[in-house]
């Protein structure tokens, strides 16, 4: 399994950025879709993940903020996030979970500025 991020950058407090996600590899079901972030000093930590259904969870932080939504290709996720704040800064990082096995992208960088 192969996870392609593509995404982040660097935008002011307030600004919007999105995050997507692709997971491919050979006869794959549907899995769910995450992204988790790891701020310096930091332990990696959940932001977001949505399910085969559809059915989204969010870490309290981002909620009203961020909205993780599948793409249109099978096993793909975007993450919307808005009303950026400094404290979300950080690298994150993209997981697909499918039977009882997690995959890992590389992470991509987001830096929000003051």
């Amino acid at each position: 399994v192969q996870l392609q991020a593509s995404g982040g950058g660097s935008v002011q407090a307030g600004g919007s950025l999105t995050l997507s996600c692709v997971a491919s590899g050979s006869n794959l079901g549907v899995g769910t879709m995450a992204w988790h972030r790891q701020a310096p000093g930091n332990q990696r930590e959940l932001v977001a993940r949505i399910g085969g259904l559809g059915s989204p969870d969010y870490a309290d932080s981002v909620k009203g903020r961020f909205t993780i939504s599948r793409g249109n290709r099978k096993n793909s996720s975007h993450l919307q996030m808005n009303k950026l704040e400094p404290e979300d800064t950080g690298v994150y990082y993209c997981k697909f979970a499918y039977r009882g096995r997690e995959y890992w992208g590389k992470g991509t960088l987001v830096t929000v500025s003051s």
